[in-house]
């Protein structure tokens, strides 16, 4: 057995100039941390002349492909067939993916699917770097499947830690926030998420905001270029330890977020924001492209017992999270070891 795990993120600054259609001309800055819930991919050994099974936990699906039929990535779990068409890997083995949040909210999950699962394949085959990890995920979401998505979710969960990254024409850089240690501790301890019960679909977001982006539309581009230059000042309050401020620059950039797309928030969503902050919250945002998902709050910790209890009261549910630090890895490796070399 082989089991990989890579984590999902939360974005702090910069979110949406991870899209090819802006960081290509204007160069992409976000910066994210990732935290202690994961996508986990488990792989068991079967016989070489069966097919590879695919069991995913959160769709409640299963995917069963006959080797002497060509793999193709279309319909159900598209992203993990899609992988293993990369990889070549039509047989031999049965694959369970799980995560410990649902999909489609706000987390980066996709991403934390393809990094865990390319991670995972490449410890059967070549080992892969970092780096290597989350550029092949990219390029799996982006260029083969086409999806219009960013790519700070699959940098986030293969590097793990709290970045800065920079997105470029000619590439990726990961630059690791400088935090005193005490701030990493009371930024961690300030941070709420609040789950909406809600998941949305984030491609007509994307897709919206990825057409204005190509189009150069002056609301959304504009938008965009407020939430890098934010992103510029977020980095420095951390990095200085003014958490208060940092609280400040994420209800910025929440003004500016609800312009890229039309349903980026909903009547629900403002009010439970405007009800944490009048509880004593600083700032916050919906995570991911919006539309539902979680609630990220920046609050002191002497107001945290009154903000759980007023969100909750309205539906909501709170989730304990730390950060990660390790990225994606292997967990379990016997698999490499008895079933290959045996």
């Amino acid at each position: 057995m082989l089991v990989a795990r890579a984590p999902v993120r939360i974005s702090f600054g910069g979110g949406g100039t991870d899209l090819p259609a802006y960081y290509d001309r204007y160069g992409g800055m976000v910066v994210s941390a990732a935290i202690n819930k994961y996508f986990y991919t488990i792989i068991s050994p079967g016989s070489a002349d069966e097919g590879i099974q695919l069991i995913s936990s959160d769709y409640h699906t299963f995917y069963r492909h006959d080797p002497a039929k060509p793999l193709f990535w279309d319909g159900e779990l598209s992203l993990p067939r899609a992988i293993l068409h990369h990889f070549g890997i039509e047989r031999g083995y049965s694959i369970f993916l799980a995560s410990e949040v649902p999909p489609g909210t706000g987390l980066g999950s996709s991403g934390s699917v393809a990094v865990a699962l390319v991670h995972a394949l490449s410890a059967l085959t070549h080992p892969l770097s970092k780096h290597e990890v989350a550029e092949l995920a990219c390029a799996i979401e982006i260029e083969k499947m086409g999806m219009p998505v960013g790519k700070q979710d699959q940098y986030g969960a293969a590097f793990g830690g709290l970045n800065v990254l920079h997105f470029e024409r000619d590439g990726v850089e990961v630059e690791p926030l400088d935090l005193k240690p005490s701030v990493l501790t009371q930024l961690e301890k300030s941070l709420l998420l609040f789950f909406t019960g809600t998941a949305r679909d984030s491609a007509s977001i994307l897709s919206h905001q990825k057409q204005a982006s190509a189009q150069s539309k002056g609301q959304v581009v504009e938008a965009l270029h407020a939430i890098k230059a934010l992103a510029v000042d977020v980095r420095a309050c951390l990095e200085a330890g003014d958490l208060d401020a940092f609280g400040e620059l994420l209800h910025a950039a929440w003004q500016h977020k609800k312009k890229l797309a039309p349903n980026v928030t909903s009547s629900d969503i403002d009010r439970y924001y405007t009800l944490a902050r009048e509880a004593g919250a600083v700032g916050g945002k919906i995570t991911g492209a919006g539309g539902g998902g979680f609630l990220m709050l920046y609050c002191p910790p002497v107001c945290q017992s009154q903000v759980t209890k007023i969100l909750e009261g309205e539906g909501l549910v709170r989730m304990d999270f730390r950060f990660d630090f390790q990225g994606a890895t292997t967990v379990l490796d016997t698999l490499i070891r008895h079933h290959l070399y045996a």
